[in-house]
């Protein structure tokens, strides 16, 4: 990766980038107890750049997503940038750390999301702000979503589910078995769309909650935090996965 960054001269060092995620990509291919299914389809340009929007479930999404097959820049807590080689890593990959309630972080991760835009890579936010406690889909900020709206960029929704029972919060043991699915919707332009940014946030939080849902074989509300519905810690449906990690299935 060192020796890539040295010849990359792209702004947004596309290619070192890209050497990072295969690091994820290879914890995804070796690890026996996590069958993957990825579905949708890709962006046709892997250079057009996109407001990439997906729920959190635990620390296994950040590999789980690098198996996505085009470069985009983090935007991830601070506190990780401070880990030994991973944290250099994120660094000369041009990722964006943002420390927690901390507003002139937050405004300033904006500055830096547009500057990565703008050299035509995609940057991805999980706008929960954490990881959840039970495998629901917690409360959306809409700052990315005004963001998007204002910077005119299309919003490219990503559900995700199987990995809070692969690594639950606060634990650092892996579970015997663990399916994961990953879903990429459909771009949603920003430039025609006529709603505020909260509307496009419920838009898109409510996608991903209803794929989770259907994934689950279960009603919305149990999948959505704001439904005040109580439930146990949520697991994945295994139910008509396959135990081989598959390709995206094209539409």
């Amino acid at each position: 990766m060192a020796v890539v960054s040295l010849s990359d001269r792209d702004p947004a060092r596309y290619r070192t980038g890209r050497w990072f995620r295969r690091l994820g990509v290879a914890m995804t291919k070796v690890n026996p107890v996590w069958s993957i299914v990825t579905t949708g389809t890709y962006p046709e340009d892997m250079r057009k750049p996109y407001l990439i929007i997906g729920n959190h479930q635990s620390l296994a999404d950040i590999p789980v997503l690098s198996r996505l097959p085009w470069e985009m820049k983090w935007v991830v807590k601070a506190s990780l940038f401070r880990i030994p080689i991973v944290g250099w890593m994120m660094r000369i990959s041009k990722d964006i750390p943002v420390e927690r309630g901390d507003r002139r972080s937050r405004a300033q991760v904006l500055v830096e999301a547009r500057k990565r835009l703008r050299d035509h890579v995609s940057v991805l936010i999980l706008p929960e702000g954490t990881r959840s406690l039970d495998g629901r889909v917690g409360k959306f900020s809409d700052s990315p979503f005004k963001f998007a709206i204002k910077e005119r960029i299309p919003v490219l929704p990503v559900a995700l589910d199987g990995t809070f029972s692969a690594l639950p919060k606060k634990t650092w043991k892996f579970r015997e078995k663990s399916f994961i699915h990953i879903h990429v919707f459909d771009p949603i332009r920003t430039d025609n769309w006529t709603g505020s940014g909260s509307e496009l946030r419920d838009y898109v939080r409510d996608m991903i909650v209803n794929k989770i849902a259907s994934w689950r074989g279960v009603p919305s509300e149990k999948v959505d935090t704001r439904s005040g519905i109580e439930v146990e810690s949520v697991q994945s449906n295994p139910i008509d996965l396959p135990d081989k990690i598959a390709d995206v299935d094209k539409k």
